[in-house]
């Protein structure tokens, strides 16, 4: 048991879309990501997952609207709901997640930023 410092963590890795798991909590999991541009439409059957923005502006993309999410701000989006993470004007997001371990990246969708590993750090 060690405190976990976010910032540092960070600084570890570079590239975007590119989750990076920081601790375990039963059968969750919560991650590092840095965000750049569009993701895939996507969903997740049987997850929730939540998404702390703790640098920059999150633009989380449903069918029907955009919720901008700030800095300091989190979203939690339900189970079974489509959605597309983005980010604006070549802006660096930075964000943690908090999801069940089984969580697929992208879902049932298969695309070229389909990550299927997260590393430890």
């Amino acid at each position: 048991m060690k405190a976990i410092n976010i910032k540092e963590k960070f600084s570890k890795f570079t590239k975007n879309w590119h989750p990076h798991q920081i601790a375990v909590v039963d059968d969750m999991q919560v991650i590092l990501a840095k965000l750049k541009g569009e993701f895939v439409w996507h969903s997740h059957d049987d997850e929730d997952e939540l998404f702390q923005v703790i640098k920059g502006t999150l633009y989380m993309q449903f069918r029907d609207r955009t919720e901008v999410v700030k800095e300091g701000e989190l979203i939690v989006v339900p189970k079974g709901v489509e959605h597309n993470p983005c980010t604006k004007n070549d802006e660096e997001v930075h964000v943690l997640l908090f999801e069940k371990l089984s969580t697929a990246h992208t879902g049932n969708v298969k695309h070229e930023k389909t990550q299927t590993h997260y590393p430890k750090i």
